[in-house]
């Protein structure tokens, strides 16, 4: 699982924790569920991830399930997409919105991953108006700002690889 989908399952975890106690129960399970469950099919779903025994999960125990999830999701996708296409062709698109520069915010050490910014935002979608000066002229760095705040699951400011993918398989259901 990559650091992405660990803070997103991390945060997930707290949502659903409604009582702070530190624990999903099965009733908490249940509420929070994007598809309904009845009390059997989240006491089965409990049971199946609580190592302890206690008939709750901790924050562990419900990570370890988030990345089985994560696991089984990435197969299903590559059994699904056959060579990888749909990744490339993902990467592609990303590509055309990524600036391999970050800006500093990496040591000369590690390798850079590129990410959208809000200013390689702005000069793609400045180049896809085009010739409309009034609309190149209307979107500013804070708007940018803005459209990447909304999938910037880990709050860096920028939108990597996997939140660009998770960004794009949400917008495709």
């Amino acid at each position: 699982m990559s650091a992405t989908a660990a803070a997103a399952a991390a945060s997930l975890f707290e949502a659903l924790d409604k009582d702070g106690d530190g624990k999903v129960s099965a009733s908490e399970l249940r509420r929070c569920a994007a598809a309904p469950l009845d009390e059997e099919e989240a006491a089965a779903v409990l049971a199946a991830a609580d190592a302890d025994g206690d008939g709750l999960l901790d924050r562990d125990e419900f990570l370890g399930l988030a990345r089985e999830a994560a696991a089984a999701a990435d197969q299903q996708a590559d059994d699904d997409d056959a060579g990888g296409s749909r990744r490339r062709c993902l990467r592609v698109a990303f590509g055309m919105f990524a600036d391999a520069d970050d800006g500093g915010r990496q040591g000369a050490a590690e390798q850079k991953e590129q990410c959208i910014t809000p200013a390689s935002l702005q000069r793609m979608l400045g180049r896809l108006m085009g010739a409309n000066k009034q609309l190149q002229l209307a979107l500013d760095l804070d708007e940018c700002r803005a459209m990447i705040c909304r999938f910037d699951l880990d709050g860096d400011g920028v939108i990597s690889f996997e939140e660009f993918r998770v960004m794009m398989h949400d917008g495709l259901l």
